[in-house]
């Protein structure tokens, strides 16, 4: 037995030798951004909220080293790692460490936002003559899904790993829940692409006639909160806007943007015009509004917007198969809001740029409709693409 173990010792070195090689390769390698990184999807606590139950963070990588995290409570957006012009990663969405938070005092950061995303007058619309009154959370006006919209309520998640790892979330938004009629199936599917996009597929069928209106509510600083967002060049595809009375609800008829602040057909510093004497502004407390898209056609994509920062050189570009974009430029954050790595999110710290449907669309024959019906689906996609001014 002994002249055995003798015998076998130094092959036994021989392996060990190679695990401990190998197992440094992988750590040394696992610090660099590398075109080879296998994409992957890890889970893990994101804490616990008030009513005991547990929820998870997902985080995708894809192969180039780009991490989105997303939360089962709201389908919220968490963190999204990008390169800058240097290499150095940075955080580009505003948010909280734990769900928590999220749960107590969230402006949206990150979420979905349904079953209707913006605002609906008065919170009153009607289907075939029948009249549905939903709750007014923003003062007179109904917002984003009401008092618990979906941006408040824990989604099914079921990961799909692969070449591009995805995530598809599931909701039962049950009849009347919130006020809207019908039992509507909801589904939106996270994908991290490896020309470092997120690109979010949403689905809903209905069992009664309803409306629909969802989008995704981040907040993009593309420097990584180094400053805030006035100095972001920004390109809007469209002629014509939605100008908004003082509650924010659209006015008759479409303005063009020409001759005006709102006018980002070219580039423009979001901070040239937006402390302007203007009531559009004034209204808004700067840029709250929806762009009308110059291509119609609602079931292809098309391009939106692109957001640049020259301090990071990175760059957003936006494309959806929806017919407007809200541009906000962060009006409403103040220093009382204290995010991820302790942050503080002055006003303008980060903008959202929501692609959707128009404001109070159910109460405007003359906008696209919300409508949706049984037997009908609806689904709708937009991609955000993080790349680099060249």
């Amino acid at each position: 037995m002994a002249n055995n173990m003798s015998n076998k010792f130094p092959l036994i070195l021989i392996i060990v030798y190679f695990i401990i090689m190998n197992g440094c390769k992988e750590k040394s390698d696992s610090t660099q951004v590398s075109a080879s990184q296998n994409s992957e999807i890890i889970k893990t606590d994101f804490g616990q909220l008030s009513d005991g139950s547990m929820s998870s963070l997902y985080t995708l990588t894809n192969k180039n080293g780009v991490k989105v995290s997303i939360t089962d409570f709201g389908g919220i957006i968490v963190s999204v790692l990008v390169p800058d012009k240097s290499g150095v990663m940075a955080d580009l969405v505003l948010g909280y460490d734990s769900v928590a938070l999220y749960e107590k005092n969230n402006p949206y950061f990150g979420a979905i936002i349904g079953r209707y995303g913006n605002r609906i007058a008065k919170g009153n619309f009607s289907i075939d003559g029948k009249s549905y009154q939903l709750a007014t959370n923003d003062n007179t006006n109904h917002l984003h899904g009401g008092v618990k919209g979906y941006d408040k309520v824990m989604w099914n998640v079921q990961t799909v790993e692969g070449e591009e790892p995805s995530l598809v979330m599931s909701y039962l938004s049950e009849d009347m829940e919130e006020g809207y009629p019908g039992n509507l199936q909801n589904k939106v599917t996270y994908t991290l692409t490896n020309e470092n996009a997120i690109k979010i597929d949403f689905e809903a069928t209905t069992d009664k006639p309803t409306i629909v209106n969802m989008c995704n509510h981040s907040y993009f600083n593309l420097n990584g909160g180094q400053s805030d967002i006035l100095d972001h060049s920004l390109q809007i595809f469209a002629d014509k806007y939605c100008a908004v009375d003082k509650s924010l609800i659209p006015l008759v008829g479409l303005a063009d943007v020409a001759n005006t602040p709102f006018d980002f057909r070219a580039f423009k510093n979001i901070g040239t015009d937006i402390n302007k004497d203007d009531i559009q502004l004034k209204n808004g407390l700067g840029y709250d509004h929806n762009w009308v898209l110059n291509q119609k056609t609602s079931s292809e994509m098309k391009l939106a917007a692109i957001l640049q920062d020259s301090l990071s050189g990175r760059t957003l570009t936006v494309e959806t198969t929806e017919p407007g974009i809200q541009f906000y430029s962060g009006n409403f954050l103040d220093s009382t809001i204290v995010g991820k790595y302790g942050v503080k999110y002055n006003k303008r710290s980060g903008l959202c740029l929501e692609t959707q449907h128009f404001p109070d669309s159910p109460n405007r024959p003359d906008f696209p409709s919300t409508l949706l019906k049984p037997g009908e689906k609806y689904a709708s996609t937009t991609t955000y693409t993080f790349g680099l001014i060249q």
